[in-house]
């Protein structure tokens, strides 16, 4: 017999016995009405009915949904009796006039405590007190009345559900918990935490003593993805709430406890409480969240970016980091299945630049397959890749600027021992996966494995430039980081916005361009004060989390000699980017204009001979064409005169004839 069968027979043999159970209450409500009647036909009626109860009870397959409720909740005989007379309301039509009739009253039709006192078997006051079960499980509802005893009594929606033996979720609690069912395997580490966490539940169990499990880390899927585990190994249904929706008023946060407690009752139920975009400098949020997490009595997960502390009740915390590079590499060809050969040894790379969640890495490859033509097979490492980028991108572009790379190293003119620098900068990031992974150096030394550079030189000698060729040639996002939203005064938040760049940043491996970084990494001050003393600690952050981070970092200044020469040490390359001279000039203006742009009788020599840098230049240039577009006309020196004296302007410089001799 399969387990359709059997839930079906057990439904069946379900409704058979709430239905004999429910007669046996309205029995003792119609004896108690109707006591002048003949006693012998009475007591016919309710042996009958009680033969009815006892055989629903032996074709019962398992335990009723009644049954269940009575074990669970702690219900007495009477407390049991009560909820179906609350239930008798809501399966007979007629059962409000029995109710009227019993009570005396035809505008009372409908169940109160006072008939439930006087009608049902061993009764007890004490059954509707706040703390017993009916009301501290929330298992009836209590109307208005002038008097407790005489007011309207109601079964709860969910519980009347239950019991006909339909599963769903409070109608209260949808939109605040919802379900998370099982996400897949997991690879080897994380599988392993799992069994970690379920044998610390396991073990608690019986103690008595269940603790949070905190599940700490940057990624929410894997975390989200090893409590489904969890629960799949211990037989609980997982459910998430964002801690954002925890109430502060203590009332509604009772409410919801005790609502979710039930629920978790009734499912076997496990909550997910997703601690991670919750500010953590918001005090008041933080202790209201706090609160809940002790108060509420189930298997709880908290997942965080960072552990949490200061909690009453006891917390085991695990770090779920990403999968390593190896697991990674397997779960792509488990993946890409009969793909995978076709990439002809580009895995290594991708999985190299790349530290890709198991998610992230399923929604890159069903990107890509769904799109994937034959004649594209060939290419597609390169698909990949892009596709890896695009799902890398989301977290980061609420935290930076984008920059699309669309220039090459034809438009970057450079002295040839810079140039030959950022070719070895780009050599260092293609071949990582080779020498930290193949050649075992990140195995000798995990510390120093980032690679950073610093870009040191005058405004517009082509310092952002560069990082959109490096970012080009290999193919990668460069985003550019703002520092004046990053540095703050206040104590602790440079640390954390920083932390939020680099824990994105890291799953794309992008490119980071920390524009005039000299705003934060000036030279490190004696310590006079606190202020002084935290101003280090942010260069410090800074400096281990660029040692650490696998991509590349490009640290941008005007004003190199502002560096600390300690914190210079520690950049593994130092590029010194020149005023460009006579010679790079005209060359910066034979390749400043695209080929579609129509030009007649520019002189390139006699252009360089004005004193500006790369930026300036493309300022003039730029300017001129639209000059030239809107007198419809080809760019000349004309209108590359009017630019310079615009560009001249705005520098607060004038042009000399040393400079502009010859032009027109």
């Amino acid at each position: 017999m399969n387990a359709t069968t059997i839930n079906h027979n057990w439904y069946d043999a379900n409704q058979r016995y709430l239905s004999a159970a429910l007669a046996v209450v309205r029995g003792a409500i119609e004896k108690y009405t109707f006591s002048s009647q003949n006693q012998s036909e009475v007591e016919e009626q309710e042996y009958s009915r009680q033969q009815d109860l006892q055989e629903a009870i032996a074709a019962m397959p398992a335990p009723s949904a009644l049954d269940q409720v009575c074990r669970i909740f702690g219900l007495s005989n009477f407390e049991c009796d009560l909820l179906l007379m609350c239930a008798c309301m809501e399966f007979s039509g007629d059962f409000g006039g029995l109710c009227a009739a019993a009570q005396g009253d035809t505008q009372r039709a409908y169940p109160t405590f006072s008939l439930a006192l006087a009608a049902l078997p061993d009764a007890h006051w004490d059954a509707i007190a706040p703390h017993a079960p009916l009301r501290r499980w929330r298992l009836i509802e209590i109307g208005d009345g002038r008097a407790l005893t005489l007011c309207p009594l109601r079964i709860d929606e969910r519980i009347l559900h239950y019991l006909v033996g339909t599963e769903y979720v409070d109608e209260r609690l949808v939109g605040i918990v919802e379900p998370l069912g099982d996400v897949g395997d997991l690879v080897t580490s994380h599988q392993k935490l799992a069994e970690q966490v379920a044998l610390v539940w396991n073990h608690t169990q019986k103690t008595g003593m269940l603790p949070v499990v905190q599940l700490c880390g940057s990624e929410p899927t894997s975390k989200r993805a090893i409590a489904a585990k969890v629960c799949k190994m211990l037989g609980v249904t997982l459910s998430i709430m964002p801690a954002q929706i925890v109430p502060s008023i203590p009332n509604e946060m009772e409410t919801l406890k005790n609502l979710w407690e039930r629920e978790a009752i009734l499912s076997r139920g496990a909550l997910l409480l997703d601690y991670d975009k919750i500010d953590m400098t918001d005090q008041a949020r933080a202790n209201a969240i706090g609160r809940f997490i002790e108060r509420v009595n189930s298997f709880l997960f908290v997942t965080s970016r960072e552990r949490m502390h200061q909690l009453q009740r006891p917390v085991v915390s695990f770090d779920v980091h990403k999968p390593t590079t190896e697991e990674q590499t397997v779960l792509w060809q488990s993946t890409l299945a009969e793909l995978a050969p076709q990439l002809n040894g580009q895995l290594n790379r991708l999985v190299a630049q790349f530290n890709l969640s198991p998610s992230t890495i399923r929604s890159a490859y069903t990107e890509v397959a769904g799109n994937l033509s034959q004649s594209q097979e060939r290419d597609l490492g390169n698909i990949l890749w892009d596709a890896c980028r695009m799902q890398a991108r989301p977290r980061l572009d609420e935290l930076a600027q984008r920059i699309t790379p669309t220039v090459n190293w034809q438009d970057l003119v450079l002295p040839t021992a810079q140039e030959q620098m950022l070719h070895e900068i780009a050599a260092h990031v293609r071949q990582r996966a080779t020498v930290y992974q193949a050649w075992g150096f990140a195995a000798k030394n995990t510390r120093g494995l980032g690679i950073s550079a610093l870009f040191a030189g005058a405004s517009g000698t082509g310092k952002t430039l560069a990082a959109e060729v490096l970012a080009h040639e290999l193919r990668l996002d460069v985003y550019r980081i703002d520092l004046s939203s990053v540095v703050s005064k206040y104590i602790g938040e440079t640390e954390k916005n920083l932390r939020l760049v680099f824990d994105a940043a890291e799953e794309g491996g992008v490119i980071l361009l920390f524009d005039e970084a000299d705003a934060l990494f000036g030279k490190r001050s004696d310590v006079k004060d606190s202020h002084d003393r935290y101003a280090n600690i942010e260069v410090s952050y800074l400096l281990q989390r660029m040692e650490c981070y696998p991509g590349l970092a490009i640290l941008t200044t005007n004003l190199k000699s502002s560096l600390d020469t300690a914190f210079q040490r520690r950049i593994r390359f130092v590029v010194q980017f020149p005023f460009p001279d006579t010679a790079q000039r005209a060359e910066i203006w034979r390749r400043i204009f695209p080929p579609n742009t129509p030009t007649v009788g520019l002189d390139a020599t006699k252009l360089a001979q004005l004193s500006v840098s790369g930026g300036n230049i493309r300022n003039i240039a730029l300017n001129a064409a639209f000059l030239a577009a809107d007198a419809e006309e080809p760019v000349q020196m004309k209108h590359l005169l009017r630019a310079a004296r615009t560009e001249y302007a705005k520098l607060e410089k004038s042009l000399t004839e040393v400079e502009i001799g010859g032009w027109i």
